[in-house]
């Protein structure tokens, strides 16, 4: 394992999308306050440009574009961008995703196929664009954002977790075929997040926004009780990041407190 030589990633480029707020975010500014310079992609381009604002005024490099993650020609000019930019691409952060709360019978064909074009086909385009240029860097790490819905089913949400174990098990293929390419490849799997994407799921008759209480799902299924917030999930992707996970490959980093640890109790006796 890599020693500590003061900022984990000096000389490095990383490529975040979904990186407006929440989770996309928090990676954002953790790897640039490492030393990265950042490229910011969302859909939400006044958050993105703060968000990109804030970075370089705490003293880092950040540079923040628009982008729909589904749209491959777009993907060319992101990455363009960044070796231009920056010179070089080391670190891809795949986060941009969706999620929709209905059961299996309320699911349109339409609203299956927008989830998984996001969080499926724009985590395939991420990689497949990326590699070309971790390869002119001389490697690179890939870190792609699951979730333990991708572990494990739940109810309410196949759509969801069949997107997330594609994810899963595509950054394992990929860890393979690019281990010689010293690109890396791993997948991150947050579990009770506090973000917006509980405000933003859509949930019930005709699709519409009707906000959960994260807070009390994560009281009711994690072990701890607790939330877990963007940060949490960012400290786990800096480190995928970092040359201290240089022999992590092909791996799941699990990061929700216990909870797909097993039932939560103890047995008693009479």
């Amino acid at each position: 394992m890599a020693q500590l030589q003061g900022p984990q990633l000096h000389g490095k480029v990383a490529l975040v999308t979904g990186a407006a707020a929440g989770i996309g975010a928090a990676c954002a500014a953790t790897l640039a306050r490492e030393g990265a310079k950042v490229l910011l992609t969302d859909l939400d381009d006044a958050r993105g440009e703060a968000m990109a604002g804030r970075i370089r005024e705490a003293g880092s490099e950040a540079h923040y574009l628009h982008q729909d993650v589904t749209d491959e020609a777009r993907w060319a000019e992101v990455v363009k961008e960044a070796e231009t930019r920056f010179g070089r691409l080391d670190v891809l952060v795949a986060n941009a995703g969706i999620a929709i709360l209905k059961s299996i019978l309320d699911m349109s064909l339409e609203e299956w196929r927008r989830q998984m074009a996001v969080n499926v086909d724009g985590v395939f385009l991420s990689v497949k664009h990326a590699i070309p240029a971790m390869k002119r860097a001389g490697g690179g790490s890939i870190i792609l954002l699951s979730s333990v819905a991708g572990i494990r089913g739940s109810a309410g949400l196949a759509g969801y977790s069949a997107s997330k174990g594609a994810v899963r098990l595509f950054a394992k293929s990929v860890a393979l075929e690019c281990a010689r390419d010293n690109i890396r490849c791993n997948s991150v799997h947050p579990g009770i997040i506090d973000t917006e994407i509980w405000d933003k799921m859509p949930i019930g008759p005709g699709g519409r926004n009707a906000p959960l209480d994260a807070r009390a799902i994560a009281a009711a299924s994690v072990p701890t009780g607790k939330l877990g917030t963007p940060q949490d999930i960012a400290n786990g992707v800096l480190y995928l990041a970092s040359d201290q996970s240089s022999y992590v490959n092909g791996s799941e980093l699990i990061i929700d407190s216990g909870q797909t640890a097993g039932r939560v109790g103890s047995l008693k006796q009479d």
